[in-house]
């Protein structure tokens, strides 16, 4: 592996780093995510907790949505990889 191609397990731990921070911060973020049914959703809202059930991570945001990590696309334009640390 080199440095230009890092594992995808420390894009990972920085997406959670960038989930907790908007978590600690309250900052209003644009969530861009697909829904059950496979549509894109668009929400602005705060991240008010990140946790995983069931090998899963989640967001729960303020007004009561919870989305997996897995289905969100972007949070304030910038794209996501879903996973754990």
């Amino acid at each position: 592996m080199t440095a230009s191609n890092p594992p995808a397990r420390t894009a990972d731990c920085l997406v959670q780093r960038m989930l907790r921070e908007y978590l600690m911060s309250g900052r209003l973020a644009e969530v861009i995510y697909r829904d059950g049914a496979g549509q894109i959703c668009t929400v602005h809202d705060v991240i008010q907790d990140l946790f995983s059930r069931a090998g899963e991570d989640f967001i729960l945001l303020g007004r009561g949505n919870l989305v997996g990590i897995d289905h969100v696309v972007m949070i304030d334009g910038r794209q996501l990889s879903a996973g754990g640390c």
